[in-house]
Order: C-alpha cells, then sequence, then structure tokens
C-alpha cells in the first residue's frame, strides 16, 4: 500500500505541484496516505523526490476496461513506468481469473466520475451518531446520493464540488474517513454466490500487482442491500 501511495503522491506533485494548500489533489492524496498510517518521513521523501529531488521514475496514469466473471464490468486505474509490461500483467491476471480486456469505450460508459467521502457514523460525536441526521446533514452540505453500507455512508458528489462538500462537512462537524474522486456504477448486477467468489479472486489478484491502484465494478454486494438514497 505505502507503494501505491506513493505513486499516488508522486503523480499528483507532478500534476500541480508539491504545495498541498494550492494542489486539491496532493492534499487528498496525503490525507489517504495518512489514512493508511503511512509514516511521516515516507510521505516527505516521496513529496521531494516528486518535485525534483532525487532521481524519479517516469510515470504515468492507465485505465484499463475489462470484463469480469459473471460478465461483470471492471474498470481498473493504475500508474505505471511501463504501460506495455503492465497491459501484459493485467491481461495474464484476467485470463487466469475468467476476466478479459475490452474494448476502448465498451466499459466505461457504465460508470460516472463521482466524488465520494467515506463517513463512519459511528465514531462520530453523540450528537451525530445518527444515520438519518448525517444524511440531512450531507444533503444541505451539497451531496448528491448516498449510499449506506453497514457502518459506512458513502456520500457522492461531482467531481468539481468534492472539496467544498468535504469541506462543508468537516465544518458541520462530521468527522471524514476518506474523500476520493472513484468511478461509481450507474446500475449493479447481481451475481449468484460462486460467481462472487470468482470475482473475489480476480479483484485479491488485481490489487497485488504494484501498479494497479484501484478497481472498480458494478457487482452487486449483499451488504449493500439499503441501496442508494436519491436525494
Amino acid at each position: 500500500m505505502f507503494s501505491k501511495m506513493t505513486r499516488l503522491i508522486s503523480v499528483a506533485v507532478r500534476a500541480g505541484g508539491s504545495n498541498p494548500e494550492t494542489n486539491s489533489r496532493l492534499r487528498m492524496t496525503l490525507e489517504q496516505a495518512k489514512y493508511f498510517n503511512m509514516p511521516k518521513e515516507n510521505i516527505e521523501r516521496a513529496i521531494k523526490r516528486a518535485a525534483g529531488e532525487g532521481k524519479e521514475e517516469q510515470l504515468e496514469e492507465v485505465l484499463f476496461e475489462t470484463f469480469g466473471p459473471g460478465g461483470i464490468a471492471v474498470l481498473i486505474e493504475g500508474i505505471t513506468d511501463n504501460r506495455n509490461r503492465t497491459l501484459g500483467e493485467i491481461k495474464q491476471i484476467l485470463n487466469q481469473n475468467g476476466g478479459k480486456l475490452a474494448g476502448e469505450g465498451s466499459v466505461k460508459w457504465l460508470f460516472e466520475r463521482k466524488g465520494t467521502i467515506m463517513v463512519d457514523w459511528k465514531v462520530q460525536n453523540a450528537d451525530l451518531q445518527n444515520k438519518e441526521k448525517i444524511e440531512l446533514t450531507a444533503i444541505e452540505a451539497g451531496a448528491d446520493d448516498i449510499y449506506r453500507h453497514d457502518d459506512v455512508l458513502d456520500v457522492y458528489t461531482k467531481p468539481d464540488e468534492l472539496e467544498k462538500v468535504k469541506k462543508n462537512l468537516e465544518e458541520k462537524g462530521i468527522k471524514i474517513d476518506s474523500a476520493s474522486l472513484d468511478w461509481v456504477a450507474k446500475e449493479e448486477v447481481e451475481l449468484n454466490k460462486e460467481d462472487r467468489e470468482d470475482c473475489q479472486k480476480l479483484f485479491d489478484a488485481l490489487d497485488e500487482n504494484d501498479s494497479v491502484q484501484d478497481i472498480y465494478s458494478n457487482i452487486k454486494l449483499p451488504s449493500a442491500s439499503e441501496g442508494v438514497k436519491e436525494i
């Protein structure tokens, strides 16, 4: 995970500079790094390398459109220093786990780019340990959708309003687990138990690849039975 976070930091710095006050992408990436307990010295070293203080590998962002077991749609985001090598590795993982590479545009249209803010309602202050109250607060803060699953609320925003909604929530006393730009499925697909298990094997294999940063699918999980609260 630290290796993946280092690459995210590098790309963020190259895109917008090394100052998190003026680089919102870097600011969100640093928050993610802290969420995963990445040591401060590792973070500082990654920023310095990306800013030119030391030898820095040439990295590029990649997005692979694929299908998984049961015909589910899967988007794989990655950061690599060798696109062709990573493509070959992804193809091999897919072939070994019931998946296949898809043509450009054949999967991406099934998803929407959204800001996602994760909120664990159980860690909130006593007066906010209520899902309905947090949902109402999120609506007032500018959220588009709210997705309930287990103890977590996913607050969805327009991509360009992620920072604003996050700030509004924090000002209202809501503790944020994480905030990121994600690919959210427009519609989810139900699978049987066997296909779900095969999908998990595929996701685990992909996650072990150093170049893979995030994996998005349109699989509907049993724990998400409460669904999306429309606003």
